[in-house]
């Protein structure tokens, strides 16, 4: 899944010499990984702060999805040169993506980088900063094929209560060409049912409202009792299999009260159990992020997607049927190779029939390694693709503008989840198809479930009034 490159800190505890700073980039299982190395560093004597000035220890989750978010980590490395040369003790560790993909040659690049440590490593932290402390620099990016973290509770991380991330399932096995989360995450793995209920539960028992759950692939999610899903297909092993439809149910099940969420679909692997199991139960939002980066099949198969632009508009249509009023996003990766007008304008043509509530946009940039960088030619020049990125744009605004339009004067339950940007006299929450209302706060709290009548809007944001 392509998103907005973010930053978070975390909460501060003076109450232990040993401190941890620890900054995400990237997607939201990036963060969910964060939170699980919270929890693993919290046994090993670590608190953490929002200042990296007093931190023992550095750690940057990063992200490789795109090259911007690479240099965006480099100048944050930068940053803590200083904070280096003030403490010669600090040790500054690199984790996630970036850290798999670049390895040992991190560490002769960023000369003051001590750790690199893969998706899968984590719990070898401890190990690896003790090493550290022995004057040694520490590697470890070896991939599992194995669920990793699912006995750890992880650590919720700047936290409002309210919402949280719940990891499903690890990695990717549709090797796309522009991608490289199957070199960073490796090959698909999904976690117990039994500990994703017991996570949530607990989750639910400390009040939060709202938990996503997160995989690169949810929909692709397959227990059989552990180990990598090809395997699994290899071997034609004889057993009881749970899939993302059983999952879906039996989270919903197990939690009424919660709202349930997921992220992120494929669309070849996007079946119709799943749509009637979310039309099936109140708790499961009415909202769904299809990424198709394309309207071209042309494109499409050139980017090894796995489906085709009918393909695609039959699970638009398949939404539309089961979840009326769903809302749907997308990625866009425009400017991909080969890609020439009239590729571009079925994208836009594609925009105009399916309408997305909002979606994540981008233009195409080469990573090392992937197909794409080894068998195709980048051949679309740099100021096409910032033109087409803009249409592409500024055709989703009107749609956005367009579908928040049609909310005006409509009712929706709304969970409040923090206090406006813009207001300290308003809340905002979400509705069930992930659409952001801002109102007035009257006697409403923080993770209150409220009715809200829609008054006015913006491309971005709804506008409403507590009924």
């Amino acid at each position: 899944m392509l998103t907005e490159v973010k930053n978070h800190t975390i909460n501060e505890n003076k109450t232990n010499s040993k401190k941890l700073y620890i900054q995400s980039y990237g997607c939201q299982m990036n963060f969910s990984d964060s939170e699980v190395v919270a929890s693993i560093l919290k046994k090993e004597g670590y608190d953490t702060t929002s200042n990296p000035n007093e931190a023992s220890l550095i750690l940057i989750n990063t992200c490789s999805i795109r090259e911007k978010a690479e240099q965006t980590v480099r100048r944050r490395i930068s940053d803590f040169k200083k904070n280096k040369l003030e403490n010669d003790d600090l040790i500054i560790g690199i984790l996630g993506c970036m850290a798999e993909r670049l390895k040992e040659k991190f560490l002769e690049q960023e000369k003051i980088v001590d750790l690199v440590i893969g998706p899968d490593a984590y719990r070898d932290l401890p190990k690896l900063i003790k090493q550290t402390k022995d004057g040694r620099k520490a590697v470890n990016v070896i991939l599992s094929k194995e669920e990793t973290y699912g006995d750890i509770n992880p650590i919720r991380l700047n936290s409002n209560g309210v919402n949280a991330f719940a990891s499903i399932m690890r990695g990717c096995d549709n090797m796309c060409s522009f991608c490289v989360v199957p070199f960073t995450r490796g090959r698909e793995r999904s976690r117990d049912p039994k500990s994703i209920l017991s996570e949530i539960n607990n989750l639910n028992k400390s009040g939060f409202k709202e938990v996503t759950l997160l995989g690169q692939n949810v929909d692709s999610y397959f227990w059989f009792g552990g180990g990598a899903k090809k395997d699994f297909m290899k071997k034609k092993i004889d057993c009881e299999v749970v899939g993302f439809s059983d999952l879906l149910e039996k989270v919903a099940k197990q939690n009424p009260k919660m709202r349930i969420r997921f992220s992120t679909s494929n669309p070849q692997d996007m079946k119709d159990d799943v749509l009637k199991v979310i039309s099936k139960y109140e708790n499961l939002c009415n909202y769904i992020h299809l990424p198709v980066q394309s309207g071209s099949s042309k494109i499409l198969e050139l980017m090894n997607r796995g489906h085709t632009r009918e393909w695609y508009l039959n699970r638009i249509n398949a939404i539309n049927k089961f979840i009326p009023e769903c809302g749907i996003s997308s990625d866009f990766i425009t400017g991909f190779c080969n890609e020439n007008e009239q590729d571009h304008k079925e994208t836009l043509s594609l925009m105009e029939v399916v309408k997305y509530n909002f979606s994540y946009m981008f233009y195409y940039s080469e990573r090392p390694n992937t197909l794409a960088q080894r068998k195709y030619d980048d051949n679309v020049p740099l100021n096409v693709k910032k033109r087409r990125l803009q249409e592409i744009i500024d055709l989703q605004q009107k749609h956005s503008l367009w579908r928040n339009q049609k909310k005006i004067e409509k009712k929706y339950q709304v969970l409040t989840e923090g206090i406006s940007k813009k207001s300290d006299k308003k809340f905002y929450g979400r509705t069930s198809d992930n659409t952001v209302v801002v109102f007035n706060k009257k006697l409403t709290s923080i993770g209150d479930f409220v009715d809200i009548k829609i008054k006015d809007c913006t491309s971005a944001t709804l506008i409403g009034e507590i009924i």
